[in-house]
């Protein structure tokens, strides 16, 4: 079984690189079955309810059903006397030979021109956190949250009638600025240390980011399934990856200037924004990687300059595209992606405190290269996994100041204030307390007000009672 027709992706198959392989393998077997690399589950279902993309895109284009036209093109051409003189492979080869618009030279330079001095930041970790606990003067056990806040029913309906035209820009950023504004006083009501600005403007933490970028583009119809009854419409990378203007900075400002307590700036890390995207095939994810990288550097620079001291840089999916064999996980994926994520916040001054989070995930058999991340906090999502994380962060030195998730955001459920300070207690037994953060486990976005308050106040009242 030949599985040529790459079932993770949206782009059109080269017919003249998988004739290649065929050919290849043709030397090695009698028979050959071609087909899908995997389950078509991974992609859109057809390309003819994409009604609204421009043929010059569409056309480069495969969804599921055009995967399996693909196949049996492929089997003809194959069969075939003189294979690349088939109808179909000759309109496949001048396909590939088109030159797409959205290339940047200037990005290509930028990502030609790195360096290995530009993956670290000075001064070392330890040094930093000095600095910072000397600048913010946070008390034992600080207080956060993982970044959003409920997106109610209102909020969707604001943002669809502004996306239609029935809401002005200057009527939809006020009420933006106003859902900002309740939030920012909600958390200091509760008593929150660190406070966010609720991500109301957003719709998703990685298509926002891709319609601010230069290089993506849009489907409309493009949905996978995420998990369950979940689906996603991942943006596609078309082109070299490139930041026009600030893309947060506004909204954070904003936040900040309503209160003294500091505010965190939000950013999805490249890597993620990469891995839950539909990605280009004709340059490497690495350089992929880079070019994101460059851009969200940018936003992590402009928010620092307006004032923004703590900026959290989320790298939800980092471990996502972790190769199977695990012998090529370091050169084929580690080695580039906690690079690109090192770039981002390399240049900034010492007292700016780096924050990033993780998903659910499984993160012993990477935790090194997460310390090598060099944040200066990350928050994990381990409530649900009963706290496990803590001995493999204590088993391997971390050094990072740690947030593991008192609780599950998941479930409506309301934690008590005293179910919170046994999971405070468990990650005092391993991990020194002046490293350790109390924060829920993830993102509060698709929760409800009613769940969301009561759970917080219990996570501060809670805070409050292990300080003594």
């Amino acid at each position: 079984f030949a599985g040529v027709v790459n079932g993770k992706n949206i782009w059109r198959n080269n017919y003249a690189k998988t004739l290649n392989i065929l050919n290849t393998l043709k030397k090695q077997a009698s028979e050959i079955v071609i087909s899908t690399s995997c389950s078509l589950l991974h992609v859109p279902c057809t390309l003819a309810n994409e009604t609204k993309l421009a043929e010059n895109v569409k056309k480069h284009f495969s969804y599921a059903e055009e995967k399996l036209g693909e196949l049996a093109e492929l089997k003809a051409i194959v069969s075939s006397a003189d294979p690349e003189k088939t109808a179909e492979f000759t309109k496949n080869a001048a396909l590939h030979s088109e030159t797409r618009e959205g290339s940047n030279q200037a990005v290509k330079d930028k990502v030609a021109a790195l360096t290995e001095k530009d993956f670290v930041r000075l001064p070392a970790f330890a040094e930093r956190e000095r600095i910072q606990k000397d600048r913010f003067k946070l008390p034992l056990f600080p207080t956060t949250t993982i970044g959003s806040f409920p997106q109610t029913a209102e909020i969707k309906s604001a943002r669809k009638n502004f996306r239609t035209g029935e809401l002005s820009s200057a009527d939809y950023e006020k009420f933006i600025e106003q859902k900002i504004a309740e939030c920012v006083a909600l958390q200091e009501e509760i008593g929150l240390d660190v406070l966010v600005h609720g991500e109301f403007e957003r719709n998703d933490m990685v298509e926002y980011f891709g319609e601010c970028l230069d290089g993506y583009i849009f489907t409309e119809k493009a949905w996978v399934q995420s998990y369950g009854t979940r689906c996603v419409k991942p943006p596609v990378v078309w082109g070299d990856i490139s930041r026009a203007k600030p893309m947060t900075v506004r909204w954070s400002v904003y936040a900040q200037s309503l209160t003294k307590r500091p505010m965190k700036g939000m950013l999805t890390g490249p890597v993620t924004i990469l891995n839950w995207s539909f990605p280009r095939e004709d340059i490497t994810l690495k350089e992929s990687a880079f070019q994101i990288a460059l851009a969200i550097r940018e936003e992590v620079l402009d928010l620092e300059a307006n004032g923004i001291s703590i900026i959290q840089v989320d790298e939800a999916a980092l471990r996502e595209k972790l190769p199977l064999r695990k012998s090529d996980w370091k050169e084929d994926y580690l080695d580039w992606a906690i690079p690109a994520f090192r770039y981002v916040h390399s240049g900034c001054r010492p007292e700016t405190q780096i924050h990033t989070h993780m998903c659910y995930s499984e993160f012993a058999d990477i935790i090194k290269e997460i310390d090598d991340m060099d944040a200066d906090v990350i928050t994990f999502e381990a409530s649900r996994s009963d706290l496990t994380i803590l001995d493999v962060l204590k088993e391997n030195n971390f050094r990072t100041e740690v947030g593991p998730g008192v609780y599950d955001i998941h479930s409506p459920r309301v934690p008590s204030k005293e179910e919170i300070i046994e999971a405070v207690r468990k990650m005092k037994e391993r991990i020194p307390a002046e490293k350790l953060w109390i924060n829920p486990d993830c993102g509060l976005k698709t929760r409800g007000n009613a769940e969301t308050v009561p759970s917080l106040k219990n996570l501060v009242a809670a805070a409050l009672e292990v300080r003594k």
